[in-house]
């Protein structure tokens, strides 16, 4: 429990500032007079940094613990988040987003590592599904809770309320993330040399494209795609926009909740994993072939979508 205390709130932000954007489009394009395409460039500057973070952090993490990985990161990240408020331009913004992914990048990680050395093998998938359950709140959180206070206040005022928050969480980490008993250390475990057994390891290369496709076109769905497509094609407004994004992050939630439940009662993780992306493929295909423009079914393909996207619990 203590390990939820300590990141519980960061992992939330960390769900929380990969899918924000989607909310705050409109406003942010606006604001700084740019298009898709510098919108998306801030949305990638944090998932390329998350991505290339995830190499040292897990050397850091066996090498030094989850403390001396997690706290620097965090720091870190608390520039970049006191910074997007403020930014005046997409450079600024991507900057700022790169900076908050360098401060996500050891939150998940971390807790999974407590986890792993914590707790019996047997109960490692629940406590995976438990986080990344509560965690998705951070996906709730992004959308018409965002987006009224984006609207009330405005988007600037918003996200600094969203850095006083990050500021507790650094604080819940400093107090309660505790480091597991240390390992020894074995000659030679390098970033390389760890590298290397990962990749000659073979059942990882029938993971990889499965996790690669699963996750990232569930995130870039709900993180980028959701709004413009809402705008464009069915013509909904921010309100409403905000409120099909909040339904499918809801489906997120339950199912982080549910595939993890199933798979520590009965097993099926194959089957859970297959099922889930099978459903994406087909439902993407129905609305890449129907050309859907009924505000019901396009909903109730995001929250499908949602879904089963979270299938990913079980591969992670």
């Amino acid at each position: 429990m203590q390990t939820f205390a300590a990141l519980l709130l960061a992992y939330v932000l960390s769900i929380f500032f990969r899918s924000f954007l989607s909310v705050l489009a409109t406003r942010i394009m606006a604001d700084m007079n740019i298009g898709a395409t510098e919108l998306a460039a801030m949305s990638s500057a944090w998932f390329i940094v998350f991505a290339a973070m995830q190499f040292p952090v897990g050397w850091a993490l066996d090498s030094y613990g989850p403390r001396r990985t997690v706290l620097p990161l965090m720091a870190v990240g608390g520039i970049g988040v006191a910074l997007f408020p403020f930014a005046p331009n997409a450079l600024v913004g991507a900057l700022a987003m790169g900076l908050i992914g360098v401060g996500c990048a050891p939150v998940f990680m971390g807790a999974l590592y407590v986890f792993a050395r914590n707790h019996a093998a047997h109960r490692f998938g629940l406590l995976a599904s438990l986080l990344l359950g509560f965690g998705s709140i951070g996906n709730l959180i992004g959308t018409t809770p965002l987006s009224w206070a984006a609207e009330v206040f405005g988007w600037r005022q918003a996200m600094l309320i969203l850095a006083v928050l990050y500021a507790v969480a650094f604080l819940m980490a400093v107090l309660f993330l505790k480091d597991p008993p240390q390992l020894a250390r074995q000659a030679g475990g390098g970033i390389l040399s760890g590298l290397g057994q990962v990749v000659t390891t073979r059942v990882i290369w029938f993971f990889v494209p499965v996790v690669l496709f699963s996750y990232a076109i569930t995130v870039t769905l709900r993180g980028l795609w959701v709004a413009p497509y809402l705008e464009k094609v069915i013509g909904l407004d921010l309100a409403a926009q905000g409120e099909v994004a909040l339904l499918m992050a809801v489906a997120m939630t339950a199912s982080a909740f549910l595939f993890g439940w199933i798979e520590s009662r009965w097993g099926w993780a194959k089957a859970q994993a297959l099922f889930g992306n099978l459903a994406i493929a087909i439902i993407l295909g129905a609305l890449a072939w129907s050309g859907v423009q009924s505000a019901f079914w396009a909903t109730a393909a995001f929250v499908v979508l949602g879904f089963c996207g979270f299938s990913y619990t079980i591969l992670m």
